[in-house]
């Protein structure tokens, strides 16, 4: 019985955070008086990588079926959906940076 028990409860605990999705950080100051062009187009490449990134680690696996049967998989659910708010967030900030630093520069990337 004790055993049952203890194996429920680790169940429970590894459905919590059975995923890590990437996390990027808003742009900072620092960084927007920083960037030039060139570095935008950079960090923009980087901040679609981590998209990509947040896309593949949720895609259903075991680490999937062990969320959900710990938490009915709304741990995955919201550290996903932060996840992809945080990372869309950035794009946005980074493009709209490039857009007001770079309007009249030509860059070897190309619009974007």
């Amino acid at each position: 019985m004790k055993k049952n028990l203890l194996a429920v409860a680790l169940m429970l605990l590894a459905g919590c955070a059975t995923k890590q999705y990437p996390q990027a950080p808003a742009v900072t100051a620092e960084e927007a008086a920083a960037f030039d062009c060139r570095a935008l187009d950079q960090e923009i490449a980087s901040a679609r990588s981590v998209q990509h990134e947040i896309d593949e680690t949720g895609r259903f696996d075991v680490l999937t079926v062990m969320g959900f049967v710990g938490d009915f998989g709304l741990g995955n659910g919201i550290a996903k959906s932060r996840a992809t708010g945080k990372a869309q967030a950035r794009l946005h900030q980074l493009n709209q940076l490039k857009a007001a630093q770079c309007a009249g520069a030509v860059t070897s990337a190309g619009a974007g």
